[in-house]
């Protein structure tokens, strides 16, 4: 017999951890190659870990919700050492009286040595880095502190010199670099000021929720938790500046019903207006390249690729963003391929972790839902996100060479959110008045 360890596999760019959601097999249970043995989540897509051997599961090392990281062991499966002549293996092999001890206290010393595996597993999971106060932590940060074992109360006590003293990546690779000295420093002086300078605003009672006899509690769901998590720690990241655009998309509205058609005939797809207005943010990042950024403490980081990320609505209400990679280099056809694409799979729950990676821009139809403007919420480490409203059918002043008229328009507003710490007000008014000189100035004859 020997023993496999199943590991955490590698699920993607930028993804280091993953949340255990269900245990597919119990202890005992027979497995076979490429079965699934678990299921987890990566932020917010589920997915299953197969078993790479024929076996059996003899041990797991993590609980349902537990947090593992990537490459860290999470179940044992025993597997067969040989399939032919076992039982007369057995009986040639069979220890004699005196290695009965010695067997004995090898398997005692293996278990041993499992037990001391799981346990620091444990460790590793139980303790995680968190924000406290005013106390903010970047995910990069606290994937460098959990790679290099620094504890809570060291990096507590780095000296930050990022925005409002957050601790940036040079911050904790200089510590590091340094920790012998700064163990002795830093981790002795600098909580005490920090606890002394906030506690007020650390010991600020929250607001008490009164619950009466007829109130329902609903917990929160995974997924909902996370999204809570993530839109609180945007909105204390970036300073938060829209612009908003009424654009005039009554070209755009036209000539889709002239060519939906033959499209759907040639293609066996719908043409939707997303893929329009992707293709118009697309050329818009290439005209404005400072909106296709992130940040990086006080770096700027400016991205090759415009990777466009799409919010879709799932059945149970979330909303997820997969990711059209390299948007600038898809004609119209491949858009709407990509936009159908990620959509249905997300309605199946059906994308990969790669899915949604990678984004350095995002769009949001909130005109779905009947809005005609809204103020999204930056998907970091983005810097900007566009909010579609509805289109609707207008009366409008419309201009002409022979005087101006009312008429019948279609149209929509543009909500630009932004993050003002690196995107001022001119570029970021600018460039959603340039994805609507794109989509007013739309050629009724294209082909397509």
């Amino acid at each position: 017999m020997a023993k496999f360890e199943l590991k955490l596999p590698k699920m993607g760019e930028s993804v280091a951890e993953a949340t255990l959601t269900n245990w597919l097999k119990e202890v005992g249970d027979t497995i076979e190659a490429d079965e699934a043995v678990l299921e987890i989540a990566t932020d917010k897509v589920d997915s299953e870990v197969p078993s790479e051997v024929d076996g059996v599961l003899v041990e797991k090392l993590f609980n349902v919700d537990d947090v593992v990281q990537v490459g860290q062991t999470i179940a044992i499966i025993e597997t067969s050492g040989g399939s032919n002549g076992t039982e007369k293996a057995v009986a040639e092999n069979a220890p004699s009286s005196e290695a009965v001890p010695t067997a004995a206290k090898t398997a005692e010393s293996a278990a041993i040595e499992v037990e001391k595996q799981v346990e620091t597993a444990k460790q590793a999971t139980q303790s995680p880095i968190e924000n406290k106060g005013d106390r903010f932590y970047s995910p990069l940060v606290k994937n460098i502190a959990s790679a290099e074992n620094i504890s809570q109360a060291e990096l507590d006590g780095i000296s930050g010199t990022g925005k409002d003293g957050r601790v940036t990546k040079n911050d904790i690779l200089a510590y590091i670099e340094n920790r012998s000295s700064a163990k002795t420093q830093p981790q002795q002086t600098q909580p005490q000021a920090v606890t002394e300078a906030k506690s007020p605003e650390a010991a600020k009672p929250k607001a008490p929720v009164s619950v009466s006899g007829e109130d329902e509690i609903v917990e929160m769901t995974r997924m909902g938790k996370l999204i809570a998590h993530h839109m609180v720690e945007s909105t204390q990241t970036s300073a938060h500046v829209q612009s908003f655009v009424e654009c005039d998309v009554t070209n755009v509205w036209n000539w889709r019903n002239k060519v939906k058609n033959g499209f759907a005939q040639r293609e066996g797809e719908n043409l939707t207006f997303t893929p329009i207005f992707m293709e118009a943010v697309a050329k818009a990042l290439k005209d404005f390249p400072m909106m296709n950024i992130a940040v990086d403490g006080n770096n700027i980081i400016k991205r090759k690729n415009i990777n466009l990320g799409m919010a879709a609505a799932l059945p149970d209400g979330n909303l997820i963003v997969p990711v059209i990679k390299n948007a600038d280099r898809l004609n119209l056809v491949g858009m709407s391929k990509a936009v159908n694409d990620l959509a249905n799979r997300a309605r199946e729950n059906k994308l990969k972790p790669d899915d949604i990676q990678g984004g350095t821009y995002t769009v949001t139809n909130v005109g779905t839902f009947g809005s005609i403007m809204g103020t999204p919420i930056i998907n970091q480490p983005q810097v900007g996100i566009l909010a579609l409203g509805a289109i609707r059918k207008v009366p409008a002043v419309i201009e002409t060479p022979e005087g101006d008229f009312i008429g019948i328009r279609f149209k929509m507003f543009l909500s630009h959110s932004y993050d003002h710490r690196v995107v001022n007000g001119a570029l970021g008014g600018q460039f959603v008045k340039r994805v609507a000189d794109y989509l007013e100035t739309w050629d009724l004859n294209r082909e397509i």
